[in-house]
């Protein structure tokens, strides 16, 4: 039996995380289901990049690469990014793109076990992890790509010649959460390196990269971290491989001694042998406003509430003509999204933006909504669930308006 609308208003009134909406700047009027694409902008995140802008850049100038800790940065805030992911110290930078870091870290894996030249991905991950992998093995001499159509099938393919798995911890489309530590395991009992994409689970629940033993991971900042569009991305690497790791860009920040400025390359000891170029300090100092939200944040609670979040909100749509809820029911199984497949799921979406219910979609046929704990309320849930019906019940999504498509849908 699903909630009334006053009943959620007594969760809203009892939530302890509900404080956190301050921290948030938010449109009048708008209920935003898509902060697993991009995260809403802190409050304290335009004084600070202002402060960059007009103090540490416009005023101190150069100076601010030693006096500001600009040079730092990338340690600094990777230290900072560790305890969300399950880190212990000197194991996380903050660098680049995900799909520039998972470059680095695939080909550096790659290296780690000569002989071996199979790597391991699922057919529907997120497009541009596939891309990367196509890129690195076309590089790498005897080694390919294979494509699970799930990880289900993973004990099927790993084999003696398989050298790194690649997953995503919570699947873009369905927001299925895989079993991170049950999967490392496995892959590594085959002898082979296990990279994480933590990019849909960072700041939607806890995650245990030490704990499970992983090798690698890589996430981006910009969805349930509120680093802001484009925002930079991390990477993790064990601490046991770090030594022995070696990746393809090498870089000046990750030479041994960047100032020297020597011909030759020598890479940093530790985790900074995997940073590349100069950051961009006014991504890096945005990320770091919105990591002072997360510093007050208790995971628990965002994890405890991103479930209850969801769980009401398939009650209320679960049985809504033409509406199929893909995302798996089983909360071990759920990240903090809920796919629903319908036939028109675009134009679905459009309408429902219009009304001022944002969410995205995903081709084919898949409408996504994200369940962000620090700003959304259980009543806006119940009023974007009761949108939706009213939005498939009156057809207006059939209008022509909602069914142009444009480039980012």
């Amino acid at each position: 039996m699903s909630l009334t609308r006053e009943e959620c208003q007594a969760l809203d009134a009892a939530d302890p995380l509900a404080h956190f909406r301050a921290e948030f700047t938010l449109p009048e009027g708008v209920i935003y289901l898509d902060g697993n694409s991009l995260g809403a902008l802190p409050v304290r995140t335009s004084a600070r990049v202002r402060e960059l802008v007009e103090v540490e850049w416009g005023q101190e100038l150069i100076k601010s690469w030693n006096d500001a800790g600009w040079f730092r940065l990338p340690h600094t805030l990777g230290a900072r990014v560790a305890p969300l992911v399950g880190a212990a110290p000197g194991q996380v930078v903050v660098c680049d793109t995900t799909s520039v870091n998972l470059f680095k870290v695939l080909a550096a894996a790659l290296r780690l076990r000569p002989g071996r030249g199979v790597v391991l991905a699922e057919r529907a991950a997120f497009p541009t992890d596939l891309y990367i992998a196509e890129g690195v093995t076309s590089l790498t001499e005897g080694s390919r790509l294979e494509l699970l159509d799930h990880a289900d099938q993973l004990d099927e393919l790993l084999g003696d010649g398989t050298a790194v798995v690649v997953l995503s911890h919570v699947d873009y489309r369905t927001g299925e959460l895989l079993d991170m530590p049950g999967i490392t395991r496995r892959v590594q009992a085959a002898g082979a390196l296990m990279i994480w994409d933590v990019c849909h689970s960072v700041g939607a629940l806890p995650i245990e990269l030490d704990a499970c033993g992983v090798d690698f991971a890589i996430g981006c900042t910009y969805k349930y971290l509120n680093g802001g569009p484009g925002s930079p991305a991390f990477l993790y690497v064990a601490e046991r491989h770090q030594a022995d790791a070696a990746q393809p860009l090498s870089g000046w920040f990750g030479h041994a001694r960047p100032f020297a400025f020597e011909p030759g390359y020598e890479p940093l000891d530790g985790i900074g042998r995997f940073l590349t170029s100069s950051p961009s300090m006014l991504g890096q100092t945005a990320l770091g406003a919105s990591l002072d939200v997360w510093e007050k944040a208790d995971l628990q609670a965002v994890r405890a509430k991103s479930l209850a979040l969801t769980d009401l909100f398939v009650s209320l749509v679960e049985k809504l003509d033409g509406v199929e809820v893909v995302t798996p029911r089983e909360h071990g199984q759920r990240g903090s999204q809920i796919a629903l497949r319908h036939a028109d799921g675009y134009p679905v979406v459009q309408a429902l933006i219009a009304r001022g219910v944002i969410g995205d979609f995903r081709a084919p046929d898949l409408m996504r909504f994200g369940f962000t704990p620090l700003y959304l309320s259980y009543t806006e849930v119940w009023d974007a669930a009761h949108h939706l019906a009213e939005v498939l019940e009156s057809g207006e999504w059939r209008e022509e308006r909602f069914n142009r498509r444009g480039e980012v849908t």
